[in-house]
């Protein structure tokens, strides 16, 4: 199993992207998927996640700025991300809980994808 990561890039402070992280592989089913960002020399942290169903979380300070969504038949999540602040400067990587054919689920996360916004 793999997830696969791209959509990352350099942006002027205001301007938006979107990243997309596709699944392929072994794979029963993904149930929840999101994105997590580590910045240099800080701990990595959520972003956002969503739940097979559509459910969504957000970190507060990506709030009504970030949008996560997912299409289930292509094993993929995006996060669309608007207003973007230095602050979010980071590397942006992907997760998701997958059940292989046996009946087991196991985290997985892509390669990392770097998101720097300029000032």
């Amino acid at each position: 199993v793999q997830l696969q990561a791209s959509g990352g890039g350099l942006v002027q402070a205001g301007g938006s992207l979107r990243l997309s992280c596709a699944a392929s592989g072994n794979i029963f089913i993904v149930n929840a998927m999101g994105w997590y960002r580590q910045a240099r020399g800080k701990q990595r942290e959520p972003v956002a996640t969503i739940t097979r169903g559509g459910g969504t979380n957000y970190a507060d300070s990506v709030k009504g700025r970030f949008t996560i969504s997912r299409d289930n038949a292509r094993n993929t999540v995006y996060l669309q991300m608007n207003s973007l602040k230095p602050e979010d400067t980071a590397v942006y990587y992907c997760h998701a809980l997958i059940m292989r054919p046996s009946s087991r689920e196991y985290d997985y996360w892509g390669q990392g994808t770097l998101v720097t916004v300029s000032s």
